[in-house]
């Protein structure tokens, strides 16, 4: 199924494929994502993209959420780039192993969507992993409709890059990504 962006149904419709585990390809931040609810759509969006090591970033709506995933807090000179296309990897919090990626998207549908839906989402770009991300919609309704469950169309995003990426898990900051967010010199170790 496909909807235009200014779908008068479009946020009922987003809420219930979303919370019926479903997979959606729409415009986010600066391009196009494979959007789910996380954890349960993992396989879905793995077997989508053909990735079956690197882990998804996961949105939140806002940092009253972070203590769910990590015990971390954000570091005070990244504030000013969330919410925005800062992906922030953290230690995971109790119980967990690992990292985990979180980022505040700067996109008023996907907050409402997460506001709606009271669960993070992941979202990663609209390729076969290692491809270039897709940003003509009409390659992304051919490569995706029938894989996925809804196609949002805002149109082509020529140009869009994706979210900046920083491990905040040590000292200095490692930038994992270069992105859509570019940070001050001095903040990070290449």
């Amino acid at each position: 199924m496909k909807l235009e962006i200014d779908d008068p149904k479009l946020l009922e419709t987003l809420v219930d494929v979303l919370n019926s585990n479903g997979v959606v390809v729409m415009p986010c931040d600066t391009i196009y994502g494979l959007v789910g609810i996380a954890p349960e759509t993992e396989d879905k969006i793995r077997s989508l993209k053909g990735r079956q090591e690197k882990s998804f970033l996961r949105l939140i709506p806002d940092l009253r959420w972070l203590p769910r995933f990590t015990n971390s807090v954000l570091p005070e000179e990244l504030k000013a780039y969330w919410p925005g296309a800062l992906t922030v990897i953290f230690p995971a919090g109790e119980g967990q192993t690992g990292t985990v990626a979180l980022r505040i998207p700067d996109d008023s549908l996907l907050l409402r969507v997460m506001e709606r839906l009271g669960k993070p989402l992941f979202s990663t770009s609209v390729n076969a992993s290692g491809q270039p991300a897709l940003w003509r919609i009409q390659e992304i309704v051919s490569a995706f409709e029938a894989s996925v469950d809804l196609v949002v169309a805002a149109g082509d995003r020529p140009g869009g890059v994706p979210s900046t990426i920083i491990d905040v898990s040590s000292r200095p900051y490692r930038l994992l990504r270069r992105g859509a967010v570019k940070l001050p010199d001095g903040l990070i170790k290449p």
